[in-house]
């Protein structure tokens, strides 16, 4: 059987968080919420959720549950509501719906739509199971993008034309390996990353190492001087040290009044 590391949860409002300190405490990194499904819904907890999870100091994500409905209304309406920021993971949820599950050409167009109006191609995130294995064909648009492989059992299955998983869902809270329970939550959705803590922080939002920002280069100082002077008129400029001409200046007066107390 293949080693779990769990440090990433995903929630909904079927199972929000209770106490999300308690959840951190548990050795969880990263909490991925649903945010919407459709054209239409909203998940009414997931404001409170982000706040909350973010306070105790979580990463946090945000996925849209896809369907067969306009796929221009699910994009609208995930970009009004969930909005994610620069620093949060953004997924498109393509699982089977029966009669209502979107398309391929659908899933590439809400990632591709998504990812231009965020300004951040490349980043989105795509979960799936068994629907990416039967509809997916190892299509290249999807397969440069970051896998959240859904899979209850012993072990990763990947699906064709990837060679590796970004994150498995190993159980529902019920299925699949242990653990099926997280302190603060109760049995839930819970993702292996094969990485520890410091790397699953760098890869979050965009997939990639984020560079440690530079040291910050100290302003300039610069003094503009302007001279008007006939035609002719030699021109003398010499530079001086500030504090060498402050420090002259205090002892200066320092002698000077040494000298009137005599």
């Amino acid at each position: 059987m293949t080693q779990t590391n769990p440090l990433v949860v995903d929630l909904s409002h079927w199972d929000p968080a209770e106490d999300y300190e308690a959840v951190m405490a548990e050795g969880i990194v990263g909490v991925i919420y649903k945010a919407t499904e459709g054209g239409s819904y909203t998940d009414p907890t997931y404001v409170q959720q982000q706040a909350a999870a973010k306070d105790a100091g979580l990463l946090w994500g945000s996925y849209h549950f896809a369907d067969s409905s306009p796929v221009s209304k699910q994009i609208e309406n995930y970009l009004r509501f969930a909005c994610p920021d620069p620093d949060e993971l953004f997924c498109l949820d393509w699982e089977d719906n029966g009669g209502d599950t979107m398309s391929l050409d659908d899933v590439k167009t809400w990632i591709d739509a998504v990812e231009t109006r965020l300004g951040r191609p490349g980043e989105c995130v795509l979960y799936g199971g068994n629907t990416i294995k039967e509809n997916a064909n190892g299509d290249e648009f999807l397969t440069s993008r970051r896998l959240w492989l859904c899979q209850y059992g012993d072990k990763a299955v990947l699906p064709e034309g990837y060679d590796k998983y970004w994150l498995w869902q190993f159980t529902d809270g019920v299925y699949g390996p242990k653990p099926h329970a997280i302190e603060g939550i109760g049995p839930c959705d819970i993702n292996s990353y094969a990485g520890d803590p410091q790397q699953l922080v760098l890869e979050w939002a965009s997939g990639k190492e984020q560079p440690e920002p530079p040291e910050p280069v100290p302003p300039e100082s610069v003094v503009n001087i302007i001279v008007a002077a006939p035609k002719g008129t030699v021109i003398k400029v010499r530079e001086v040290n500030y504090e060498k001409i402050a420090d002259h200046h205090h002892r200066n007066r320092r002698s000077r009044r040494h000298q009137h107390e005599r």
